[in-house]
């Protein structure tokens, strides 16, 4: 077979059969690799719920929808029911208010209100400081524990702002964010107030 010359038009031609190749390859790849993605996804998920609600026996996650906060935002709701009966539910929540952003968390409460468990799913928080948050606000110490407690009660907040829950040492920010995240799943559940009653400032150096 004779050589291709080197011309322009001849490498233009080479270059579209490469990158026509290439993505063949990579469509096929994806779709090969997106169902097992998602299956993962749904499984991890489905951990994460359970992690967070009392025994169930339905599938959340084809029973779930969306309910309104008080600020006009809608978060995800994965009702837990036990022989027909809700015994709780899983909050899909979030909030931008982090010290470097996005806190994606999901909670857990019982039929009353009251915070069984949460997981936070994404931050990018300080490591050793904010980061914390994934296990400061479980610890049965002084006031930093927030599990077990009843929002019917009101909003949760830091105690520098009047609040009843200790805020990660040197982390305010990142406490206040993080509540405020759970106070917004509460309000999305039983449609009460989801403001924690402080504003979050970033000046300074307390994360």
């Amino acid at each position: 077979m004779e050589k291709l010359k080197s011309t322009l038009p001849n490498m233009f031609l080479s270059l579209m059969i490469t990158c026509a190749a290439s993505g063949v390859i990579l469509a096929g790849a994806n779709l090969y690799t997106a169902g097992p993605i998602a299956l993962s996804k749904a499984a991890a998920l489905e951990k994460a719920i359970k992690a967070v609600t009392p025994e169930f026996d339905n599938n959340p996650l084809e029973d779930a929808y969306m309910a309104v906060t008080s600020d006009g935002d809608s978060l995800l709701i994965y009702p837990a029911t036990k022989d027909g009966r809700q015994v709780g539910v899983a909050v899909d929540s979030y909030t931008k208010n982090g010290f470097s952003g996005e806190i994606k968390v999901i909670v857990g409460f019982d039929t009353e209100g009251t915070l069984i468990n949460y997981s936070v799913l994404q931050h990018s928080e300080t490591p050793g400081l904010g980061s914390k948050m994934e296990e400061w606000f479980r610890t049965e110490k002084n006031n930093q524990s927030v599990i077990g407690r009843p929002l019917s009660n009101g909003n949760l907040s830091v105690a520098k702002d009047g609040g009843d829950v200790d805020a990660i040492t040197a982390s305010t920010i990142t406490s206040r964010a993080f509540l405020n995240a759970i106070n917004r799943a509460y309000s999305a559940y039983k449609g009460t107030d989801s403001t924690t009653g402080a504003t979050i400032n970033k000046g300074g150096n307390d994360e």
